[in-house]
């Protein structure tokens, strides 16, 4: 049993030099013995609790709740939110008066605890929205609308445990609530747990036709059919699905060095995910038909870190520096809730992994950028898996020096600092503007300056 909660089922537990070690199918493994709050023995094999977290499951495409979209507008609403902000002091007498147990005070106190969070949602901040579900919820706890918008948040937040206990209290008092059933499936999805995940989904849809939920029952049938075989590991902050074609050696390999990889991000990016994270070893066939990516996507994180490994049977530095990548990824995703746009995940991630400009990638991107040529970051704010080749190239060189850039000028805490922004809901020129004081047209002049400087 780990101090976060989760358990790991194993054989041959020792406990020694600070250390817990066991055994499993990939190998023995090994974790510090401060994060482990005590050693079961006997009967762990009879383990229930849920699997660990897909880290960015939270960024299927499902919408909001409509209750959390279309909030009505009345004199409580317009008295609780008004001149751009919270009238806390309204709430505060509101909720003094429902103290005392009157209907009518109690739906004023929840109306008005509703538009709270709604502004909040609509500032990016899920944190205080929260709180503000949560202090209606204690006037009625079984109130449907707010058991489901505040589970969509502890979604968003990548908090699946948290959102499927609001959820199972719904599904008490309306069993037969699509949005219920729909969130749930997410949930599931974001714990690794697919064959319930699929079940909630396909009652679902049952209950009420969804394209996005449709979508996401076929992205989960088509993991379960390809995962049926994979063997299963697990340390405290990752699970590792692989089939034969990757040895119980590499396996091994690749959970110690993601441990690492761990330790390093999350000092750099001042943040620890809340959940472990799920990844995948594939042959390079199967990665191509699950991801359906690009030739030159040599790696992926759609939901879980996706490798292809075909060829190798042991720790390689080209695979160590994939998984750091790919890992500063889920940090990234979850520190933001899904916020930062795709120069800065590359440019970080690439940064993370140890990547720096080189002197002849420096004089192509200064040639491209005296010449005027498109090197826009605003234009690389979305997805890149329509580039060609060449594109892409040129998207990830000067999304790295970009990065290379701010770091150099601010140190990694100004890029902790844009990411804590984003968080917000800020887009990106605003969080550039409010933390370091450019605009994009700056960056990119300081980053040509930067190039200069460096590779003169």
């Amino acid at each position: 049993m780990l101090k976060n909660g989760r358990r790991i089922t194993a054989t041959h537990v020792e406990e020694a030099d600070g250390k817990v070690t066991y055994d499993t199918a990939a190998g023995q493994l090994s974790l510090p013995a401060d994060i482990v709050a005590r050693v079961i023995r006997d009967d762990a094999a009879g383990d229930t609790q849920p699997r660990p977290v897909n880290d960015r499951a939270a960024n299927l495409p499902i919408a909001p709740p409509d209750s959390l979209t279309a909030a009505a507008s009345n004199e409580v609403t317009r008295a609780a939110v008004h001149d751009g902000s919270v009238d806390q002091d309204y709430l505060d007498r509101l909720e003094g008066d429902a103290q005392g147990g009157s209907p009518g005070a109690v739906s004023r106190a929840i109306l008005a605890e509703s538009a709270a969070a709604e502004f909040e949602v609509s500032k990016g901040d899920l944190s205080s929205a929260l709180g503000y579900y949560k202090r209606a919820l204690e006037f009625a706890p079984d109130n449907l609308n707010l058991l489901v918008d505040s589970a969509y948040l502890h979604l968003r937040r990548s908090e699946f445990r948290e959102a499927l206990d609001q959820l199972d209290i719904a599904r008490h008092s309306a069993p037969d609530s699509p949005d219920v059933a729909k969130l749930s499936g997410w949930a599931y999805y974001g714990l690794n747990r697919l064959d319930d995940a699929i079940a909630e989904w396909k009652r679902a849809l049952q209950l009420r036709p969804d394209a996005e939920v449709q979508h996401a029952l076929e992205k989960a049938e088509q993991d379960a059919q390809v995962e049926a075989g994979y063997r299963e590991n697990e340390t405290a902050h990752f699970q590792l699905k692989f089939n034969g074609d990757a040895t119980p050696t590499l396996a091994r390999e690749v959970l110690n060095t993601l441990e690492d990889h761990f330790a390093e991000i999350s000092k750099d990016l001042d943040y620890t995910p809340p959940e472990p994270i799920t990844v995948v070893l594939y042959t390079n066939q199967q990665f191509s038909d699950i991801t359906r990516a690009p030739s030159w996507v040599g790696a992926l994180n759609d939901g879980k870190i996706r490798v292809p490994v075909d060829g190798l049977s042991e720790m390689t530095d080209a695979l160590s520096h994939v998984l750091k990548h790919e890992l500063t990824h889920s940090f990234i995703t979850q520190k933001t809730g899904g916020h930062c746009p795709v120069w800065m995940q590359e440019g970080v991630a690439q940064y993370e992994e140890g990547r720096r400009t080189s002197a002849s990638g420096a004089k192509a991107l200064l040639a491209a950028y005296d010449e005027h040529m498109d090197l826009s970051l605003s234009s690389y704010e979305g997805s890149w898996l329509n580039l060609d080749a060449d594109a892409a190239a040129q998207a990830y060189a000067w999304s790295l020096a970009a990065v290379e850039s701010l770091v150099d000028s601010g140190g990694l805490r100004e890029i902790s600092s844009l990411l804590d922004k984003l968080a917000t809901g800020a887009s990106m020129p605003a969080a550039l503007r409010e933390v370091s004081g450019m605009s994009y047209d700056q960056l990119a002049a300081a980053t040509a300056d930067y190039l200069r400087r460096t590779y003169p």
